[in-house]
Order: C-alpha cells, then structure tokens, then sequence
C-alpha cells in the first residue's frame, strides 16, 4: 500500500478492532476495573493517579469505559455497514440490471425509503423493544439507511450495462448471473467499499446520537452512552470535560480513520486521480 492515507487509516482501524475485541481484557488487567466498578474515594475526580482518564460522578473509572465501550460502538458500526451495504447492493444492482418492472418497483420502494423520516422511525421502534442493545442499533441503522447507496449503485450500474464490452459479453451469450458478477460487479468495488466505510461510520454516529437521547439498553457501555451519561449529570456545567472528551475523541478519531482510508481507496481506483498523484517525468 504505497499510498499514505490508507496505511494511516488501515492502522488506526486495525488499532480500533483490536480495542473492540480486547477492550474488556484491557481494563481488567492494567487497570484491575470494570467499567461499572465504584472508587468511593474518587468521585468525579479528574485525571491522574489510578485513574488516568479521571472518574465519573458515581466514581466509575473513564479510562475503563472507553476501553470497553469501543467493542459496542464499533460492532453497532460494522453491523450498520454490513447491512445497509448488503442492502444497497441486492436493490441498487438488481434494478439497474435488470430495467423494466423489476426497475420500477424497486425504485419506489428506494424512493420509499428515503422519504421515511430514519431518526423518529427509530425512536418509534426502539420504544416497543425492552433491550437496544447494539446489535439491535445496528440492524435498525442499516436497514432505514440503505436506499440513498441504491440508488447510488444503481445508476452505476445501468451506466456500465450499457457498456460496450457488457454488450459483447452478451453477443456472445453470457449469462445473465455471469454479466453481473463477472463483468459489472467487480466494476463497482470500490463504490461499494467506499459505501460500506460511509456506513460503518453513520453506525457510530447514528448510535451516539440514539445513546444521547437515551434510545440504548442500560446496560450498554459504548461512547455513545458514555456522552449520553455525562450530559444527564450536567457534567459540560461542571467543568468535568474529562468525561465527554475521551468517548468524543474516539468517535472523532475512529471517523477520521475511515475517511482517510475512504480517501485513500479513491485515489488507488480512480485513475484520474491516479494520474494527478504521479509526478510528472
């Protein structure tokens, strides 16, 4: 990988994922704390000493919220994506391949889709659920926000349908399965890469903003909850910013991560901007 940004990104996610699966491991062993364990002697204390992040209000250590918190807010995300991609690529290459009725219809239920207002659809949902856990959040995200990437895919799509090179293949006669796997699909890997990173990162954001207005389990640590806590315990008025700041970093850092490998794959595919990168001769 010669280009800078997706090696910044990759290991800044590689970094994210590996917090994600050992964050709870993490703060056991160097911290010896749960993320819900109760220091009596250091309530709302800022950082430093044996809690270098600080604590909260109710003496729960920040340090050990964000370590474990990072696996809730990155598989919400990876869920999101995985979802709303698999989605956006079933209606979106389907309709833009094969045209006619099976076109129409899809294209009004993505027309549909996207006038359905996402956030009170949510809330409406998610109030007759007992438990929002993120795999809950996820499933919701992905499935209200894959009809803008359809409709993405699909004009692609029916613009490389109309190619020459697919209309030899069909002169030929190939398949349609083959057409579509063979010839357009591998032509929109890095739209859909780049479509499946936009979701990862709605999925995080769209789980804090569901975390801040209390759409979550209580029992899910995430940064999205963390923040959702510290507003409830007018921590900004307080001047504890060591209790939002950490989660909000992450979530910023890990949004960063992703538009620089976004940015980076862009670049690699994209023979325009290729070309631009190389210097000149």
């Amino acid at each position: 990988m010669r280009n800078g940004k997706v090696r910044v990104g990759a290991v800044l996610l590689a970094a994210f994922a590996l917090l994600a699966l050992a964050g709870p491991w993490l703060a056991g062993t160097l911290l010896g704390l749960g993320a819900r364990t109760i220091d009596y002697d250091a309530l709302g204390v800022g950082p430093g000493g044996a809690h270098p992040l600080g604590t909260t209000q109710s003496g729960e250590d920040i340090l050990a919220q964000v370590l474990v918190g990072a696996r809730g807010s990155v598989l919400v995300g990876l869920v999101t994506g995985v979802v709303s991609t698999g989605l956006a690529v079933l209606v979106g290459l389907t309709a833009g391949f094969a045209g006619g009725r099976t076109d129409k219809v899809l294209t009004v239920a993505t027309n549909v889709m996207l006038t359905l207002p996402g956030l009170p659809l949510i809330l409406i949902i998610a109030g007759y659920l007992d438990q929002a856990g993120p795999v809950t959040i996820g499933l919701l995200l992905g499935v209200l926000g894959w009809s803008a990437s359809a409709r993405y895919l699909r004009a692609q799509t029916m613009s490389l349908r109309a190619r020459d090179f697919v209309a030899a293949m069909r002169m030929v006669g190939e398949s349609r399965t083959r057409l579509v796997f063979y010839e357009i699909l591998p032509h929109l890997t890095g739209l859909i890469s780049a479509l499946f990173l936009a979701g990862v990162v709605g999925g995080v954001l769209g789980e804090a903003a569901l975390a801040f207005l209390g759409i979550v389990s209580p029992d899910t640590i995430s940064w999205g909850s963390m923040i959702s806590e510290a507003q409830q315990q007018s921590a900004l008025l307080r001047g504890m910013w060591w209790w939002f700041g950490p989660p909000g970093f992450c979530i910023a850092l890990f949004g960063s991560a992703i538009a620089l490998l976004n940015f980076g794959i862009d670049e690699m595919s994209n023979p325009r901007l290729r070309r631009h990168r190389e210097p000149a001769a």
